[in-house]
């Protein structure tokens, strides 16, 4: 069976592509648009399809829009209570209308093989049926919004989903995180994460205030108004951050930890099962992970690298086919290019290059050498994190490190940065979190002895939001090698792109990034540019 399955309703637009039950490819709309999040979530844009990804995506397995036998858009427009939001009867007729947007961006495509699978549905099996380990499990889903919610629990037994709660908006702890992302001057869908990593600059001063007005009930939680100006001045983006706005964003982020690790006890009372999988925006949340992780109930953890929108694709597409599910892969499921096609490029550009004896090897002398390297490499993640295809690495003995990086993406300096490491290190420098963790979704402690030799990658609180590295014969002998000069087995990893800006996802995006930005060296391919 050959499944397409599409998420364009709100923000993240993403095609992704199964076929009989495995997962061929999966790729967000941005990487092609160049738009960051490649739109903005109001009721006006609900119409845009992500015509560019989906096309990759039938052309990645050689088919046509006329050889599907479903395409999977992951809302129910059926569901949506219109009386939620101004506005929203508009979102709800573009949503109608997707089956004929769609056939019109898909030249070929019957409009009566689209179905609409509801939104939380469709994060659900994005992890539940994707989990490297199969089988039963439990399923939390946490997000913004969906047609008219924005949490589901539940289990699966054998693919069939079971719903054990949700929770009716106006209720919402990722709304809730994003009216407190804008109060405090960032852009909401989109600069949450910055959101948490502020949180760790000071204490949670208005806990009990949140401990009230947020409270878990059955299952499921109610929110009262908070009045954010009461407790932090509003901020403009180009405003100072204080400690009074560290302090509001701790407190949010602490009573978000409480409530999630309430709703997953009471989910395993529920099922009884000891493996959780996670998704929606709520599961980017590293840090609330890693306490679901270290004090919930369940052995094992497994959060979807796409928890976002943009994974709401592939789930759609999983929750329609009729075939049995194979595990994800992995995250690299974008666009991938060959060595002809890299040197190419290069060669077009006019650029000098080297070709040398071995590309993990010069990358790890460069960074020996306390230079920054653009990572270009195999095919390009799905999902917000850069996993060692599309990554800015650097030296992490240097503490300096975080400030260079922060200026060469243009970005805040309290944003932390992330340490790639050797699975088979890992334990030996990083505690608490699970461990493998490839998809950077948890935060780490870092061991005492290890703090003053990588301060790059140390957040202010001494923990790091480690990826692990098991698999990849490149990247694994570019830590063994540079392991061997600096007597360390992690290297900084943050994402190759600039503030504002999707991650590079061609040669050329990469080229761009490289030439407009202090990067020492490009990796690209067997290929390395010097600066």
């Amino acid at each position: 069976m050959r499944v397409l399955g599409i998420n364009a309703v709100f923000h993240d637009p993403a095609a992704a592509l199964v076929v009989d039950g495995e997962v061929v490819a999966a790729a967000e709309e941005e990487r092609f648009s160049r738009r960051k999040h490649g739109k903005r979530p109001v009721p006006f844009s609900a119409w845009e399809q992500p015509e560019l990804s989906a096309r990759w995506c039938l052309e990645q397995a050689g088919l046509t829009a006329a050889d599907l036998d479903a395409v999977a858009y992951s809302y129910d427009p059926a569901l949506v209570d219109q009386e939620y939001a101004p506005w929203e009867e508009l979102r709800t007729t573009y949503a109608r209308k997707a089956p004929q947007f769609l056939s019109t961006s898909l030249p070929g495509l019957d409009p009566d093989i689209v179905r609409f699978v509801p939104h939380h549905v469709a994060h659900a099996a994005s992890t539940g049926l994707a989990a490297p380990f199969g089988g039963n499990c439990a399923v939390l889903v946490a997000d913004g919004r969906g047609e008219c919610g924005s949490h589901l629990a539940g289990r699966y037994v054998d693919q069939e989903l079971t719903t054990f709660a949700s929770q009716r908006l106006p209720h919402s702890l990722g709304l809730m995180y994003e009216d407190l992302t804008e109060h405090l001057g960032f852009l909401r869908s989109s600069d949450e994460y910055k959101v948490m990593a502020l949180a760790s600059h000071a204490d949670p001063a208005h806990l009990d205030l949140m401990r009230s007005h947020i409270v878990v009930r059955d299952g499921g939680f109610e929110i009262q108004p908070i009045d954010w100006s009461a407790l932090a001045k509003q901020r403009a983006a180009d405003d100072e951050l204080t400690r009074e706005h560290a302090e509001l964003a701790a407190s949010v982020q602490v009573r978000l930890e409480e409530v999630l690790l309430e709703l997953v006890r009471w989910l395993h009372e529920r099922t009884g099962e000891t493996r959780l999988t996670m998704a929606g925006g709520v599961a980017l949340n590293c840090v609330a992970n890693t306490r679901i992780f270290a004090e919930g109930p369940f052995d094992e953890v497994w959060v979807q690298p796409a928890a976002g929108d943009s994974g709401t694709a592939l789930g759609a597409a999983l929750a329609l086919t009729s075939d049995v599910v194979a595990p994800m892969p992995g995250a690299d499921l974008g666009r991938g290019f060959s060595d002809d096609e890299i040197e190419a490029v290069l060669r077009t550009a006019a650029v000098s290059y080297e070709r040398p004896a071995d590309v993990a090897s010069e990358v790890a002398e460069a960074l020996a050498a306390n230079k920054i390297v653009a990572w270009f490499q195999g095919r390009s993640e799905y999902g917000p994190r850069a996993l060692g295809r599309r990554s800015l690495l650097a030296n992490p003995c240097f503490a300096e490190n975080l400030t260079r990086l922060n200026d060469v993406k243009g970005r805040e300096q309290f944003r932390p940065v992330a340490p790639m490491v050797l699975a088979s290190r890992a334990e030996d420098v990083f505690t608490r979190g699970p461990i493998p963790s490839p998809y950077m979704l948890f935060v780490h402690d870092v061991r005492p002895e290890w703090i003053d030799r990588i301060p790059a990658v140390v957040h202010v609180d001494g923990t790091a939001r480690a990826q692990t590295v098991a698999g990849d014969p490149l990247l694994e002998r570019m830590l063994h090698e540079f392991e061997a000069r600096s007597g360390v087995p992690v290297v900084v990893n943050t994402s190759l792109n600039t503030a504002g800006r999707p991650m590079v996802d061609t040669p050329r995006d990469a080229l761009e990034c490289f030439g407009s930005s202090p990067i020492d060296l490009l990796a690209i391919g067997p290929f390395v540019v010097r600066r």
